[in-house]
């Protein structure tokens, strides 16, 4: 058996910034905390990093209603959120923000790479249009009722209820989170990454115990369907990287976001004596790559991000590690209801080793949601 430590890179969901972390948000925190410090104890090098998200139409919305820029709410929420990982004993070896000057580096690399290997097409689209605000409504800006399943209320770009994905005017009765009218369609053009082309790659790296078997049998439905071009580009006005060869269109969140992961390893290693940027992410690497996330991006993580780096050249991860929910007394974490307990609360109250190992003894290795009951969790936390 070999004594050589093995050198891995580890990260977790970026927290968005248009929002403060939640007891919800903690579970993959902790989760993935407590893996990597597992990992140090055995000996090996291993990396953990995360960023602020800070990219996308809610951001822009929220700063202009707060009367601040995209930026300094950016700066304002990754200083909060930081503090708030911090406290919960988080070690984050490098906690950086999407929108950073490494970020927009190598997500015009990683573009231009896959723009020059074919991956890339133009296409002229339709997409709704609010005509009260004057802009296209990114998918998630567009809510109605599901056209698989007839969920109400779902958002333009898939289906809480059945995971179902489509576009946001194939809603029934769509309508516009910013305005509250019904939007329009109206053609526009778009820069798409050719998805089907991965297919059998995939499908490979899916089957060789990368992931879990029921994430592997949920992402099979997709296969099924016939996996879909991706649009990786938005319209201003639009918060984030403007595409190099595409004036006034935008890196779609979802592209720079798990690139994110890449700019906040790169900040580490330019800052680390011996660490080798290049050693993790060339596509013959023998270093290993976890992303811990939440099963509700499973979608990005295991289908669109993989192909993304296999395409321009990169190394695929070793493994997504997928968690469930948590809810609060068996129902769903809700604001409105009060059951929605912000880290800071928390942190306000408790010490947080409690919470990190209630998690640690309710988590398991699958995607099954656990809940969170105070009663239950003031019994385990005193009596163990």
């Amino acid at each position: 058996m070999s004594t050589t430590p093995r050198k891995i890179f580890v990260s977790c969901a970026l927290p968005y910034a248009n929002g403060s972390i939640h007891l919800g948000h903690m579970v993959g925190y902790t989760q993935t905390d407590m893996w990597v410090r597992f990992q140090r104890l055995r000996g090996n090098e291993c990396y953990y990093v995360c960023a602020t998200d800070a990219h996308g139409t809610p951001v822009m919305l929220r700063a202009r209603s707060e009367g601040i820029t995209p930026e300094a709410l950016v700066e304002k929420m990754h200083g909060e959120q930081g503090q708030d990982f911090a406290d919960f004993q988080v070690g984050f070896d490098n906690f950086g923000t999407t929108h950073s000057k490494e970020n927009r580096e190598l997500a015009t690399g990683i573009y231009e790479a896959l723009r020059d290997n074919g991956h890339i097409e133009r296409r002229t689209i339709t997409q709704a249009y609010d005509e009260t605000e004057g802009m296209f409504l990114p998918d998630r800006f567009v809510r109605g009722t599901c056209p698989r399943c007839g969920a109400e209320d779902q958002s333009g770009d898939n289906c809480e209820n059945c995971s179902a994905t489509y576009d946001p005017l194939d809603l029934i009765d769509p309508v516009s989170v910013v305005t509250g009218t019904t939007p329009v369609a109206r053609e526009t053009e778009h820069l798409f990454f050719k998805l089907p082309q991965f297919e059998q790659t995939l499908r490979e790296w899916m089957g060789s115990g990368t992931i879990d078997t029921a994430v592997a049998n949920k992402l099979a439905e997709w296969f099924e369907d016939g996996l879909q071009d991706w649009n990786i580009s938005r319209d201003a006005p639009y918060f984030g990287f403007e595409i190099p060869d595409a004036p006034g269109k935008f890196f779609y969140v979802w592209l720079d976001a798990p690139i994110g992961y890449l700019a906040s390893f790169k900040q580490l290693a330019d800052r680390t004596e011996g660490l080798d940027f290049d050693e993790f992410w060339k596509a013959d690497s023998d270093t290993e790559a976890y992303h811990f996330i939440g099963k509700d991006i499973v979608y990005f993580h295991c289908l669109f991000w993989p192909a993304v780096l296999k395409g321009a050249g990169m190394r695929m991860p070793t493994s997504v590690c997928t968690h469930g929910f948590l809810t609060f007394n068996k129902t769903k974490m809700s604001k409105s209801r009060g059951t929605l307990i912000g880290a800071r609360t928390y942190l306000d109250h408790l010490k947080p080793e409690y919470l990190r190992y209630y998690y640690f003894a309710k988590l398991g290795p699958g995607i099954d949601n656990f809940d969170f009951s105070p009663d239950d969790f003031v019994a385990r936390v005193n009596a163990d």
